[in-house]
């Protein structure tokens, strides 16, 4: 595979110059990183939601049962989310972020991988939130989920939170704010290489902070196997078209060799 874009007959860039190169690269990632932790994709021809439909926030703060079907949703993923261990890229990340060139990390992905590898929370923006924890809709208190899921498991009832709130695992539903917007946009502003893994970028707000960066005239490059909605932006500097364990570590390993 071809890892470098030709600038004329005696020069070529490849990614892992680009990588060496940044002192504040923004990486954003997508549910592509994490099917070899065994994570399922969410949007792909085998993903989730060829079975399921989400439920949308308003359903769950209004019906009994939409929010027993959220829970029963998550919980068909919940042994696969308590096993999955982060993979190669994950680490790589995490080794580019010590060497000093990333200065935020945004990610689409609720599986918490990127905070298991090591991922500074400082540098972290999980844009759609973690299935990590659980959260109460009324006084926000958050927390570990195992003991929910195993009363819902046993009981086929929506827990509820001390307050007497409905208790949701602290991911970003359908319909619901993104908090993190505010953190995701200032990166975007302030990055010096914008490099997107394993998304189709098809999803808004959140592929949005990747275009704002590259329109800024930085470098934007996409690795990710099947088409995205960016592929053909003018902003976009190179494209890679295959599997992100196959080509962004040995990346990561020539810029910091």
């Amino acid at each position: 595979m071809d890892l470098r874009l030709s600038v004329d007959k005696h020069y070529t860039v490849t990614l892992a110059d680009y990588l060496c190169a940044a002192k504040n690269a923004l990486i954003f990632t997508g549910a592509g990183i994490s099917t070899d932790s065994g994570i399922p994709d969410f949007r792909g021809p085998q993903g989730v939601w060829t079975r399921r439909q989400p439920v949308y926030f308003h359903d769950f703060m209004s019906s009994e049962a939409a929010r027993i079907e959220h829970w029963d949703y998550k919980l068909e993923g919940r042994d696969a989310f308590r096993s999955a261990r982060p993979n190669v890229v994950h680490r790589a990340i995490v080794r580019l972020e010590r060497a000093g060139k990333v200065g935020a990390v945004i990610t689409q992905n609720i599986d918490g991988l990127h905070r298991l590898a090591g991922t500074s929370a400082e540098l972290l923006v999980e844009l759609h939130g973690t299935n990590t924890l659980v959260e109460c809709q009324t006084c926000h208190w958050r927390g570990d989920p195992e003991a929910h899921f195993e009363f819902f498991r046993r009981n086929r009832r929506p827990p509820l939170c001390h307050c007497g709130g409905f208790l949701k695992p602290a991911t970003i539903s359908f319909g619901q704010s993104l908090d993190p917007q505010e953190r995701a946009s200032q990166a975007a502003m302030e990055t010096d290489l914008v490099v997107a893994l394993g998304s189709t970028l098809s999803v808004y707000p959140a592929a949005s902070f990747p275009l704002v960066a590259a329109r800024r005239g930085i470098p934007y490059i996409i690795i990710n196997r099947g088409a995205t909605d960016h592929d053909h932006e003018p902003c976009v500097t190179l494209r890679f078209e295959g599997k992100v364990s196959d080509i962004f570590p040995p990346a990561v390993d020539s810029a910091l060799a």
